[in-house]
């Protein structure tokens, strides 16, 4: 057997205890104070008043589902702000009569467009930030599924040293093979990634759901500091660090139903999010290739033939506890896991390379609409 051969062999080791590591504390934290009452006994007046502000824009299958769900927290003290470039956008008549319907709630709808900065996202919210009234203020993505006790979970993560608490994503409601290919993307693989990280001390932002201490963005140059990024999380992770503080992950994540997808959907929206990650954390970005199965299924089965071992079995039994891990996690975690789901974590795993690959090619792509480009991301760092 060469040293190529043995090289192979331990990379193939290392990379499966490395999953199996990931995916241990991923569970963990999809787990850790489930069962905690703190989290939804705290009386309300030790709970700080608090600003949630969400961007809206088009009218997607699920939209009124997730939207309602803002509407329906169990927290006293807080406000919904609804912020839309376009008083003409489908969305608006929804939010007008979710407002309606909960006259209780202290809601508004903000309508306007800014141009501060190069990400219209955060252009949109914009005015959401100079129009909160609390301290404590949440910016979420109006795709996001509310639990009614999500504002206790966000604070229950808080600690003296975090700058910036934020939630991943997490696939549910899946209609269709693409949609569970996108689940794979999102949880098994991305989540469990950022909770590995974020548990020995590497988190990073995730714009899906931030939860800011108002005065720590004000120090750093308010909501317009996030601008100078491309992506609003690659620049509030860097923000968060300047500060000297961390930037930490609610310990269970959040719902994002899903609904249909098609590959052309699925392929354009990871090739997005790679050349985002390319641009903002190149050196983070780089051994992404190696990160899926394929690597270390090719390393096993080149390592068992050279000692006459079959490769066939290898690749079978390595497949069978890199996946099961994968099953693991989801099942603890309470994920979205299906009889699709193995084939969806095998074609994720294919189209990494591929995506890695694609991530460089190309310094542009297009978001709800919108060209941007990556330059802005490069010129800002």
């Amino acid at each position: 057997m060469n040293e190529i051969a043995w090289g192979c062999g331990l990379f193939a080791c290392l990379a499966t205890l490395l999953h199996f590591a990931s995916a241990s504390l991923a569970a963990y934290r999809s787990r850790r104070g489930a069962d905690d009452p703190s989290v939804r006994s705290a009386p309300p007046a030790s709970l700080p008043p608090i600003s949630v502000l969400r961007p809206v824009r088009g009218l997607d299958p699920y939209d009124e589902l997730t939207l309602r769900s803002g509407f329906e927290l169990a927290y006293e003290r807080y406000e919904l702000i609804l912020c839309c470039d376009d008083a003409d956008d489908a969305i608006v008549p929804v939010i007008r009569r979710l407002i309606a319907e909960y006259p209780h709630v202290d809601a508004k709808l903000l309508v306007g467009r800014d141009t501060l900065t190069s990400n219209p996202k955060l252009n949109n919210l914009i005015k959401g930030w100079r129009a909160a009234a609390h301290a404590w203020v949440v910016m979420a993505d109006s795709n996001v599924l509310m639990p009614r006790d999500y504002l206790q979970r966000l604070l229950a993560g808080w600690r003296a040293d975090t700058g910036l608490l934020c939630a991943p994503p997490i696939g549910c409601l899946p209609h269709g093979f693409w949609a569970e290919v996108e689940c794979a993307f999102l949880n098994t693989y991305q989540a469990r990634w950022q909770y590995a990280a974020d548990t020995v001390g590497l988190g990073f932002a995730q714009g899906k759901t931030m939860l800011w201490r108002r005065t720590d963005l004000e120090r750093a140059g308010g909501i317009r500091a996030l601008g100078a990024e491309i992506a609003e999380d690659a620049a509030a992770t860097k923000v968060v660090r300047r500060a000297g503080k961390r930037v930490r992950l609610v310990d269970r994540a959040f719902g994002q139903p899903l609904g249909m997808r098609s590959a052309a959907q699925i392929w354009s929206r990871q090739v997005r999010w790679a050349k985002l990650r390319r641009a903002t954390f190149p050196v983070f970005f780089l051994p992404e290739v190696l990160s899926g199965a394929c690597a270390p299924l090719l390393a096993a089965v080149y390592a068992a033939e050279a000692m006459d071992v079959s490769g066939v079995g290898v690749a079978a039994a390595l497949g069978a506890v890199w996946y099961g891990c994968e099953a693991m996690l989801a099942r603890t975690a309470g994920w979205h896991l299906s009889t699709l789901s193995p084939l969806a974590w095998v074609a994720r795993d294919l189209m990494l390379p591929v995506l890695w690959v694609q991530a460089w090619l190309g310094n542009s792509f297009s978001w709800r609409g919108n060209d941007m480009h990556l330059a802005d991301a490069v010129a800002s760092s």
